[in-house]
């Protein structure tokens, strides 16, 4: 997947009783720099159905990630940045320090149950990674670590856990690691009994998982685009060499992911492109036998199994875009169906949980998550009460299927993030935890709220609000604007505690909830992909024009911000409305589109035709060309703007962002700041260590903050 702000003049805002006055800010001072970096220019043309495209910065691509100018450009960029900032040092300590303080820095989450043994992670006070563990028969039994992300990150710059799977007995620990950032999974196995090493050695993978024998891994790997395309099967002490392969997806346009259901009854394989699906599963108890495929794929239509007893339950798009349930024997999946749940337009399925006496069905509706529960036994139905007009919810880690307990999350702008344990039977739920928040958090000190903005078709834009309760809608107030808006992905309303900086300081924060997301179903989703996609841009700048409208801030105080395909809507609206915006903040940000969309070799990009359209086909080009935010660059004011990049991202890769400021760099009127900041070790997401990631948090606020004049 490509998967914060000008400052009005000695504005005063109460917050919490204490007078703030906009300080002087020296990012908005005359500061002694040196002048920005100036990327060299070398044309790369391509012609494409007619017309030549010149790239004068194509030069900073390299895959390889050694090219000593590229990299010495990159440098300068984060000198240029470091130096600009410097006058924020101070208040990114106070920041970062006011962030960790909030945090329980040693700490640990709700166990849950596998077989024997209750498994959980925690932290440790001063160290940046979780610990991983388990307790056996009981939680007043004696620790045992399965493994400590700390030792595994000595003398690295990033680590990141992927694939973690014990296996029934609790015997093997499958266990995949990144240290690059660039999503290359190395698998290990642990024989949890010894805290030894196999010899086993499987190499990259995408994913893996055991079937119920104990000593059979089904695992996922990827092509050289990182398309995850096989599935194999590895049989303990054996060579990678021996391994089958039982699936191979050929066409570039599917990826391969594998599981094993929760009844542990059947082992699923998936090929799914982002419209269309094809499933095939086996006996769990059987892993060498053939997969059997339980519907042929048809253009459009998606399905998603789970089995219970006889049946499979099946999520299925067939009737109705938000999906219908039903069943389907599992001696006969293709014929025999039973309409479980219809098709309802308003409402989308978004998944089924099967459980040995209940079926939870999580829907959205509204743009809020719904739980529904059905009895098994009885056939009655109810839904989870939730206390919040604005949040989110969905089911946590069940890994049992014997069970009357359901473990759900739940957090709202106001609420941190909570787990309960829900007695389906008794309809009764049970506080197992709510993050901690220190430092005296009040949660009856914010409100909260949704409102509708209506775009220029008629469209209601749904946008969710959180601030201190003294607000005024005077238009004095700095807000912070975020959106996204791609791959269905639904912009879900969370608890942040970073974010109370910015909060506690009289900023607003907003999500747009714009389409091209998932918030409001499938056809919402439609609506901002492909041919549609400046849906995406103008409701986002919709959402902006109406909370200016509305007082909740001004343009001199309106700052957006966006990561990934979200950085394509911040790139897609300087160029459309820089007027609208005090200063932008793209993250890792998708700008690049023509270039990547037409190099079938980049990581996603073929898989991706079914986002943005693919180039080779005139039409699609013109459209991608007519929003592409690096090719609609021109000669114009833009606000202040920082972009931020990772060298080895592989999502989305780190020169989109540099050719992007290059060019931008050479063509805007303005004086206004124009930051480069790459991230040299690290990925998508940035820096992998819980501390570190806050020191990056740190130096946004500091840079926010500072665009509304606020410097303590």
């Amino acid at each position: 997947m490509r998967n914060l702000y000008k400052l009005a003049a000695l504005a005063i805002f109460s917050l919490g009783g204490i007078n703030l006055m906009a300080q002087t800010n020296p990012m908005t001072t005359t500061i002694t720099t040196p002048p920005p970096p100036v990327a060299k220019k070398s044309p790369k043309t391509t012609t494409i159905h007619g017309e030549t495209l010149t790239d004068d910065y194509f030069w900073l691509r390299d895959t390889a990630k050694k090219n000593p100018e590229m990299l010495a450009h990159l440098e300068a960029e984060n000198a240029f940045t470091e130096t600009y900032m410097e006058p924020t040092k101070a208040f990114q300590e106070s920041l970062y320090k006011e962030m960790v303080g909030r945090i329980k820095e040693t700490d640990s989450n709700v166990p849950y149950k596998i077989g024997n043994y209750f498994y959980y992670s925690r932290t440790e006070q001063g160290k940046q990674y979780p610990i991983h563990v388990r307790k056996k028969a009981s939680l007043d039994a004696a620790e045992e670590i399965t493994l400590d992300l700390n030792e595994l990150a000595k003398d690295k710059k990033y680590t990141a856990l992927g694939t973690y799977a014990v296996t029934d007995d609790g015997s093997l620990l499958a266990y995949s690691i990144d240290t690059n950032g660039f999503r290359d999974y190395i698998l290990h196995i642990k024989d949890l009994r010894t805290g030894k090493l196999l010899a086993d050695d499987l190499g990259k993978v995408a994913s893996a998982f055991w079937a119920n024998d104990n000593k059979t891994l089904f695992y996922v790997t990827e092509d050289a685009a990182k398309r995850d395309y096989r599935l194999y099967r590895h049989t303990l002490g054996d060579a990678k060499e021996k391994d089958a392969l039982v699936y191979e997806e050929k066409d570039e346009l599917y990826g391969v992911y594998a599981y094993r259901g929760r009844s542990r009854g059947y082992i699923f394989a998936v090929s799914a492109s982002s419209t269309t699906t094809e499933v095939s599963y086996i006996d769990a108890n059987k892993p060498t036998d053939a997969f059997k495929l339980m519907l042929p794929r048809k253009e459009n239509v998606e399905y998603y199994p789970e089995h219970h007893g006889e049946f499979f339950y099946v999520r299925i798009n067939d009737t109705g875009r938000n999906f219908r349930l039903i069943t389907a024997p599992t001696a006969t999946p293709q014929r025999n169906w039973r309409e479980v749940v219809p098709a309802r337009k308003d409402v989308m399925i978004e998944d089924i949980d099967a459980f040995a006496g209940h079926l939870v069905v999580s829907e959205r509706e509204n743009g809020l998550p719904k739980l529904r529960i059905t009895d098994l036994k009885d056939g009655k139905i109810h839904y989870l009460e939730f206390p919040d007009m604005v949040y989110s919810s969905g089911v946590g880690r069940n890994p049992e299927f014997e069970t009357g307990v359901l473990r759900y999350d739940y957090q709202s702008f106001t609420t941190p993030g909570s787990v309960y344990d829900y007695d389906m039977r008794t309809r009764k739920s049970e506080l197992k935890k709510q993050t901690p928040v220190l430092g005296g958090f009040d949660p009856t000190q914010y409100h909260s709220e949704r409102i509708y903005a209506t775009a220029a078709d008629g469209v209601k834009v749904p946008i969710s609000l959180v601030y201190k309760k003294d607000l005024k809608r005077d238009g004095t107030r700095p807000l912070l604007l975020y959106g996204y808006g791609s791959y269905g992905i639904s912009s879900n309303v969370t608890f942040n505690a970073n974010r109370l900086s910015l909060i506690d300081r009289g900023v607003v924060y907003a999500i747009a909830h714009i389409r091209g997301g998932g918030d409001l179903g499938k056809e919402w989703y439609d609506d901002g992909k492909m041919l549609r996609k400046k849906n995406t841009f103008t409701d986002f700048i919709t959402a902006g024009e109406y909370l200016v409208k509305e007082g909740y801030t001004s343009r001199e105080r309106l700052v957006a911000t966006g990561g990934s395909a979200g950085g394509l809507l911040i790139g897609a609206v300087a160029n459309l409305r820089p007027e609208l915006f005090k200063a932008l903040v793209a993250q890792v940000p998708f700008v690049d589109v023509v270039n990547t969309m037409l190099d079938a070799a980049l990581p996603l990009t073929v898989g991706e035709y079914l986002e943005w359209g693919n180039p080779n086909e005139k039409d699609a080009y013109a459209y991608i060309k007519s929003y592409s935010p690096y090719d609609n660059i021109a000669a114009k004011d833009y606000p202040t703007m920082l972009v931020k990049a990772s060298l080895n991202d592989s999502q989305v890769p780190y020169w989109e962002a540099a050719k992007y400021v290059a060019k931008m760099r050479a063509l805007k009127t303005d004086k206004n700041p124009l930051l480069l900041k790459t991230n040299m070790g690290a990925g998508h997401s940035g820096a992998s260590g819980r501390y570190d990631a806050l020191r990056d948090v740190a130096f946004d606020y500091a840079f926010i903050l500072g665009q509304f004049g606020i410097t303590q």
